[in-house]
């Protein structure tokens, strides 16, 4: 099995999106460049060029914009404009997916995109709605009358929009008791309320699993025992406020205890003369008390960090109430907040626990009508100079100005290459492998499913015939394989002793050894392509002498998927005519990633022709899905065709600037995607 991305848990990235989306939109409206502003591989000619869509709007409603965000001194990425209002005042608009995430902002449910109701240390039942406006891959929210009733001052500077908020203290935190009786049940939930003198913007993140310390034995001859128990995971909670001294004091971690001191075991040192008493057993010491649920409580640059210790199976779930002013905080097993809420015509944001038998999972899902609303998908990928490249899904999102997407196909993570299919534009840019399952759909929104091989031919002046396996893949077999400018600007060695032919206009023009992996690289031409002859498929080589002119057949099995422009390749194949018809040994997945209980990325369609792409995250109170119990999961929301995509850490569903199934922190970065694009209206 190739090193697939399958499920890496845990791997953390961090990173900054190098272009701004706010600059990219506004070169499209001052220059109604309706199709161009994407950026593209710029490698060759024949690429296909992903084309993002312009706003609608005149760039004359727009009197300043930026990337950036300054919240009371701290800079943070996240889109906003300001708009010419009545009697020569300025309206604020943000992204909603910053104001969410930066200000801690809960989006109740709406039917109408274009208002939306929040709850922000407010009354849930009497909400404070606000107008959204869609521009470009974002949807804006007006927060004019909301920032200034919550007290702040807002400037401009350059790019940067900055907000400062009136200080707060942290008045009180206080932790309900946890049950001392460990037969109540395995996950014991709690409370923590924090007490404010007014409302401030929060922020909750997911941290690394805490390593637990390692007692050592008494018996220097006893291994320490290994606890087999998962770890608790950090989250941290931020306030922009001050806490009180004694806060902080209270939560201030005592220094570590000593190790106990080893004695030497005289026993085993000295051979007695006569049979000693039996030495009577030691009683086992008492269970380590359970891990405090607040490790600390400190303030750095006028904010205070809440830093949690939360056992696995839980999660907090934070919101806020008025009067008084407070952030409740529970740690629960269960801690997704169901939402439904349409965020664009033909775009709907979803997330409820769906039930499989006594299992309850968390699904975070999107619902597409690609038909009836302009809403157009493609595929995506990071490098601009090529297929070798990984990125944060969010990066790559961005540069392309999709308003939503989710992780695609899998990839060798050591050389970051892409290990399955992908096609834009009717153009292979890597071909499938393995029989494995993929996803073909049209801009007329028409999808196919199903388990997809290409089968190319190279074919000689003399009618010889030569099975081509790999097109553009990291996926290394023995044979030929062909590498062309979508591949990037040269081709280096994958394995020992390649032979390389170079074609140019359909005739080979060299033949060059590989020599060893990762030697010289060799340039692939702009009007042709290369030719690698692996392990025993080097015998080939003399019958294509240079000069000979050859061409190449192309076709898929099955035939269908040739009829459309847009393939990704992943697998499993989960469900097919609304049956379950998952076969991960017969394309040849591993035992272990079989049974792998995971978070799970996946793309449907219903039988009223909606797409969904959805992640599927833990049970409550315990691991995600395996690739059966996902299966029957994408059944049960209706799915009449289903593919698994890539999973675990890669898992990724973005809308308007943010991931809405987890912290940017915990999620890897991947090699390609689907991008969902808005036309303008």
């Amino acid at each position: 099995m190739p090193n697939c991305c399958q499920s890496l848990i845990g791997e953390r990235r961090f990173f900054r999106a190098t272009v701004s989306p706010i600059l990219l939109t506004a070169v499209c409206l001052t220059t109604t460049c309706a199709t161009n502003a994407q950026e593209s591989p710029k490698s060759s000619k024949s690429i296909p060029r992903l084309t993002s869509q312009s706003p609608a709007s005149p760039l004359t409603s727009v009197a300043s914009s930026g990337n950036q965000i300054s919240l009371n001194g701290r800079t943070l990425a996240g889109t906003w404009l300001q708009r010419p209002g009545k009697a020569g005042q300025v309206t604020t608009h943000l992204s909603d997916g910053a104001f969410r995430q930066l200000i801690g902002v809960n989006f109740l449910n709406s039917t109408n995109w274009a208002k939306q109701p929040i709850q922000w240390f407010s009354s849930v039942t009497k909400p404070l709605v606000l107008a959204t406006r869609l521009l470009g891959a974002y949807r804006y929210l007006d927060i004019t009358n909301f920032a200034q009733t919550a007290g702040w001052q807002i400037q401009t500077n350059g790019s940067t929009l900055v907000i400062a908020t009136p200080k707060t203290q942290v008045r009180n935190i206080i932790q309900s008791q946890q049950s001392s009786e460990a037969s109540v049940t395995p996950l014991q939930q709690a409370r923590i309320l924090v007490d404010l003198d007014r409302p401030t913007p929060w922020q909750v993140t997911q941290g690394l699993a805490i390593a637990k310390p390692q007692i050592p034995s008494s018996d220097p001859d006893t291994p320490t025992p290994k606890s087999t128990a998962p770890p608790n995971r950090e989250w941290t909670v931020t306030l922009d406020g001050i806490a009180d001294p004694i806060l902080i004091q209270r939560y201030t971690p005592q220094p570590p205890a000593a190790p106990p001191t080893l004695l030497e075991n005289l026993l085993k040192q000295l051979s007695p003369a006569i049979p000693t008493q039996p030495i009577p057993p030691i009683a086992p010491a008492p269970a380590a008390a359970p891990e405090p649920l607040i490790q600390q409580v400190e303030v750095v640059k006028n904010q205070t960090i809440i830093s949690l210790s939360v056992p696995f199976g839980l999660s907090p779930q934070v919101s806020t109430v008025a009067n008084p002013n407070r952030l409740i905080i529970d740690i629960r097993p269960d801690p997704l907040e169901e939402r439904d809420i349409t965020w664009a015509p033909g775009l709907r944001w979803r997330q409820h626990y769906v039930n499989l038998g006594t299992e309850r999972f968390a699904v975070v899902w999107l619902e597409v009508n690609p038909r009836k609303f302009g809403l157009t998908l493609k595929p995506m990928w990071a490098s601009l100079d090529g297929l070798a490249g990984t990125a944060p899904l969010i990066q790559t999102a961005q540069r392309y100005l999709a308003v939503a997407g989710i992780n695609g196909g899998y990839f060798n993570r050591n050389n970051r290459l892409p290990l399955g299919a992908i096609r834009r534009d009717s153009q292979w840019l890597s071909g499938p492998i393995l029989n494995r399952g993929a996803i073909a759909w049209n801009d007329s929104g028409q999808f196919y499913f199903g388990r997809l091989t290409l089968e190319q031919t190279l074919i000689t002046a003399n009618d010889q015939r030569l099975p081509i396996l790999f097109l553009n893949s990291g996926y290394v077999q023995s044979g030929i394989a062909r590498y062309t400018p979508a591949w990037g600007s040269t081709y280096t060695p994958l394995t020992d002793n390649e032979i390389i032919l170079v074609v140019e206009k359909d005739q080979i023009t060299e033949q060059l050894p590989g020599g060893k992996v990762g030697g010289t690289a060799v340039p692939i031409p702009q009007d042709g392509y290369l030719l690698t002859l692996r392990a025993n498929a080097a015998s080939a080589a003399s019958q294509l002498p240079i000069g000979s002119a050859v061409r190449i057949s192309s076709a898929t099995t099955p035939a269908d998927f040739s009829r459309y422009p847009y393939i990704i390749g992943a697998g499993p194949l989960l469900v097919q005519n609304r049956q379950i018809v998952l076969d991960a040994k017969g394309e040849k997945f591993s035992n272990a990633f079989i049974a792998e209980k995971a978070i799970r990325s996946g793309i449907c369609t219903t039988a009223t022709g909606t797409l969904m792409i959805t992640a599927v995250h833990n049970r409550a109170g315990g691991y995600g899905p395996t690739l059966a119990e996902h299966a029957q999961l994408m059944q049960l929301m209706g799915c009449v065709n289903a593919l698994n995509l890539d999973g675990g850490s890669s898992t990724s569903l973005y809308l308007g600037g943010q991931l809405l199934n987890r912290s940017p922190s915990t999620a890897a970065r991947v090699h390609n995607g689907i991008g969902i694009f808005l036309q303008p209206r």
